[in-house]
């Protein structure tokens, strides 16, 4: 009678050291969700800036360039006399020659590839995040369904675990996170 309490009381305490240290896991679980969405926040917080911040230097003087460009033909257009024309002739030399130098210096760079190239970084820095959240919400309910169920409530409360809340947006924030973000450079 004795030893069969003493072993029902070692199952008991086994069970109860199982499930301790599978409410251990799944807070710390939880911790290291949330580790991966301030990782993802910071980059996003460091590349963001960055990336308009090249494109808006890029953009400048790609405009430079092209501004140079529309302004010397319009001196042609407008040009009467020989002197008009020959200072229209030298201004359009020069804003090609500008324009010449930029593409042989960055073949590639046009600002619409620009544009793409952080739109595609934007949408994948959201794309992580929005990963990183649902993995955090993920392990946020694992530990809460623990924490709620039957017998692992019981340690719990004695524990004091309680129930964790989810990743969401504020009420008040979530018309304004529905809207489509806008870019402005």
């Amino acid at each position: 009678m004795i030893i069969a309490f003493l072993v029902i009381l070692i199952i008991l305490v086994m069970v109860a050291i199982g499930m301790y240290n599978n409410l251990i896991k799944l807070r710390n679980n939880r911790e290291n969700a949330f580790a991966d969405i301030d990782v993802q926040l910071k980059q996003r917080q460091d590349l963001i800036p960055q990336l308009v911040e090249a494109v808006k230097a890029y953009m400048k003087h790609e405009s430079t360039v092209l501004t140079d460009i529309t302004n010397a033909r319009a001196s042609s257009i407008n040009a009467s006399t020989i002197n008009e024309k020959i200072a229209a002739d030298n201004q359009m030399s020069s804003a090609l020659q500008g324009l010449k130098v930029a593409v042989e210096a960055y073949p590639d760079l046009k600002a619409n590839q620009n544009f793409k190239q952080l739109q595609d970084e934007i949408a994948d820095i959201e794309n992580k995040l929005a990963a990183a959240r649902r993995f955090f919400n993920s392990a946020t309910k694992e530990l809460n369904n623990a924490v709620e169920t039957f017998p692992s409530n019981i340690l719990a409360v004695i524990f004091n675990f309680k129930r964790e809340p989810m990743f969401e947006i504020a009420a008040d924030s979530r018309a304004k996170a529905e809207e489509t973000p806008k870019l402005n450079f």
